[in-house]
């Protein structure tokens, strides 16, 4: 409430003139769902914009091209296990009984591990490599793929 004397210029004696005022909604109220189903309800002109990308994490300008982009993802890719490891581990793990379950737990990884290995859609990894080697005992890197791993001591 906002209460403040004028003087009429043509008179001398002062009037009390009250102004009564409602503050507006805060921006944050007026976006609301309450504030917008309110303000339709009343028939007020509403203007509502979708932002793009609104809360997401990307770039405004997009920099590449999509043709590059295809090409550079085709020359980026990483190189997988080859069928022919798949099958040595396959054998391998078969020879010994053991199911993909039982090799993963002997080498303390996820069955889902041995099953991407096996069919050629993991990224070698060297140190899940040596467990399974060890594991199966068939050597899986080098040009020796498939022969039996040979015990080499460790040197200190």
């Amino acid at each position: 409430m906002l209460s403040c004397k004028l003087k009429n210029m043509a008179e001398s004696d002062w009037d009390t003139v009250t102004i009564l005022r409602k503050k507006g909604p805060t921006v944050a109220q007026s976006k609301s769902k309450q504030a917008v189903a309110a303000a339709q309800r009343r028939g007020e002109e509403l203007d509502t914009t979708k932002k793009w990308a609104a809360g997401q994490n990307k770039q405004h300008v997009i920099t590449k091209n999509t043709a590059k982009l295809d090409r550079e993802t085709e020359e980026l890719q990483h190189q997988r296990v080859s069928l022919e490891v798949g099958k040595v581990i396959q054998q391998g793990r078969q020879n010994q009984g053991l199911t993909q379950k039982d090799l993963a737990t002997k080498i303390n990884e996820k069955p889902q591990i041995i099953g991407d290995y096996e069919s050629g859609k993991a990224i070698p990894n060297n140190q899940v490599m040596g467990k399974i080697e060890r594991a199966i005992g068939l050597k899986l890197r080098g040009k020796d793929i498939g022969k039996p791993l040979e015990a080499v001591p460790k040197k200190k």
